[in-house]
C-alpha cells in the first residue's frame, strides 16, 4: 500500500465500500440525507471502535482536532455530537446489521482451515452462548433485564476456527438462552457446543434430526436409563464412564425419543466431574471433553470484545442505536480479521487492534506495521547500520 497514506485510510481501503452501500439502499438509508449520509456515519463510528473512544462527543472533539487530515483519512466531514447521534437513532440498523453478514460471509470461509486446539476433526465446530451488558432501566425502559434492572443480551454463535462470529442477535435481558435455539439454522454434519442453559429437548431433537451434533452439560436432575455402557476408555485421562442411554421421563421421552450419549468426566485442574450430554457416537469419549473444553473460547472471545472493543459503554439510548452501536463493533472486529489473513500476520487479532488504536494518524504501510517478520527485518538493518 502506499506509504504516504494514513494507517486509518489504509483500513478503510480493506472495506468494501460497494457492498455497503447495497446495505443502504436497501433500506433507503440515505433518503433526505442532507449532511451525514451513513458511509460517513459508518466510517467515523468504526474510528471510534478502533480508537476506543468512550463517547460519540469524544469522536466528534477527535475528529474536529485533526479536521486537516479528515479528507486524507476518508473521511468526508466531521460533524458535531448531536447530528451523530440523531443518525444513530433515526438510520435503520439492519443496514449496519447486514452488513456484517456480508462480513461473516467473507471472513468465515478465510479461517475454514483453522485448527481447534487438541482436537483432530474435520466438522464445524461452534460454540453458542451469550453476554449480557447491564444498563439503566431508566435510560433503556426498552431493555428489562432480571432484578429490576436494564440488560441486554447478545447471542453469539461462534466459530471456533479462527474465533468468527457466524450469528449474532442481540435481545433484552430476559430472553432465555434456549430460545435462541429455534433462530438458529442447524449446519449437517457441525458439532454444537453449548451450556446447560440450553437444554431444550425438543430444539436438540430438531438439530438432531437435521444431522447436526450438540455437545452440552447434563443436567444433575436428568432421569434416564443405561441401554449400554463402554468400558473401552483409560481411566488415567479423566474418563469415568461412556454410556448410551435413553430418557426416562415422559414429557422428555416425547420430547427427544432418541438414543443420547453420556460421558462422565473429571477434571483434575478444576477438580470437578463434568458429565457431557451428546449425540455424537462417533467421535471418541476424550473427544467430547476435548471438544467441550474449547466451547471457553466463547467466553475469550465476548471478554476480549468487552474489554477492546467500545461496548460497555454504549453510545446512544435508543433500542436501534444499541442495535447499530453492537454491530459497527463488530464489523470493527471482522474488518480486522479480514487484514490479518490477507496480510498473513502472526500477531493476534487483540494485538492488531492495540497496534492500529494508537497508530491510526500514521504513515506506515499495514504490512510494515503488522508482519512481525517486517518488523524484526527493519530492527535487524538498524542493528547492522549502527555496528557497521
Amino acid at each position: 500500500m502506499n506509504s504516504g497514506k494514513y494507517v486509518f485510510a489504509q483500513l478503510l481501503q480493506v472495506i468494501n465500500k460497494y457492498e455497503f452501500e447495497k446495505c443502504v439502499n436497501r433500506y433507503k438509508g440515505n433518503h433526505r440525507v442532507r449532511e451525514l449520509n451513513c458511509w460517513n456515519q459508518f466510517v467515523q463510528l468504526f474510528f471510534g471502535q478502533l480508537t476506543a473512544r468512550n463517547s460519540l462527543r469524544d469522536i466528534c472533539v477527535c475528529l474536529k482536532a485533526h479536521r486537516n487530515k479528515l479528507y486524507h483519512l476518508g473521511i468526508m466531514q466531521n460533524v458535531n455530537q448531536s447530528t451523530l447521534s440523531r443518525a444513530n437513532e433515526k438510520r435503520d440498523w439492519r443496514i449496519f446489521a447486514d452488513f456484517g453478514e456480508y462480513l461473516i460471509s467473507l471472513v468465515r470461509p478465510l479461517y475454514v482451515n483453522s485448527p481447534i486446539p487438541n482436537i483432530n476433526i474435520d466438522n464445524d465446530v461452534f460454540a453458542l452462548d451469550s453476554t449480557t451488558i447491564s444498563l439503566s432501566l431508566k435510560l433503556f425502559s426498552w431493555a428489562p433485564g432480571k432484578y429490576s434492572r436494564g440488560a441486554i443480551k447478545i447471542h453469539t454463535l461462534l466459530d471456533l476456527r479462527g474465533s468468527i462470529p457466524a450469528f449474532i442477535l442481540i435481545t433484552d435481558g430476559k430472553c432465555h438462552d434456549s430460545n435462541i435455539l429455534d433462530e438458529i439454522i442447524p449446519i449437517p454434519g457441525a458439532i454444537y457446543l453449548m451450556d446447560k442453559a440450553y437444554i431444550d429437548l425438543k430444539a436438540l431433537h430438531r438439530m438432531h434430526k437435521a444431522d447436526s451434533f450438540f455437545v452440552t452439560r447434563a443436567r444433575v436432575t436428568l432421569d434416564y436409563q443405561v441401554v449400554e455402557q463402554n468400558y473401552n476408555f483409560d481411566e488415567t485421562t479423566g474418563l469415568r464412564s461412556d454410556m448410551t442411554i435413553n430418557l426416562a421421563g415422559p414429557k422428555s421421552k416425547r420430547l427427544y425419543p432418541e438414543l443420547l450419549r453420556l460421558v462422565e468426566y473429571y477434571d483434575v485442574e478444576k477438580d470437578v466431574e463434568l458429565v457431557f450430554l451428546t449425540n455424537n457416537f462417533e467421535a471418541s469419549a476424550l473427544e467430547i471433553a476435548r471438544l467441550y473444553r474449547n466451547r471457553w473460547q466463547i467466553e475469550v472471545f465476548f471478554k476480549w470484545i468487552k474489554q477492546n472493543l467500545t461496548i460497555k459503554k454504549l453510545w446512544g439510548h435508543s433500542e436501534n442505536a444499541v442495535n447499530l452501536h453492537v454491530w459497527v463493533a463488530i464489523c470493527t472486529y471482522l474488518t480486522v480479521a479480514y487484514m490479518k489473513y490477507h496480510l498473513q500476520s502472526s500477531l493476534s487479532i487483540y494485538e492488531i487492534i492495540q497496534i492500529l488504536g494508537i497508530s491510526a494518524f500514521d504513515k506506515t504501510p499495514l504490512r510494515e506495521l503488522l508482519t512481525e517478520n517486517q518488523f524484526n527485518q527493519n530492527v535487524k538493518e538498524q542493528y547492522d547500520l549502527f555496528n557497521a
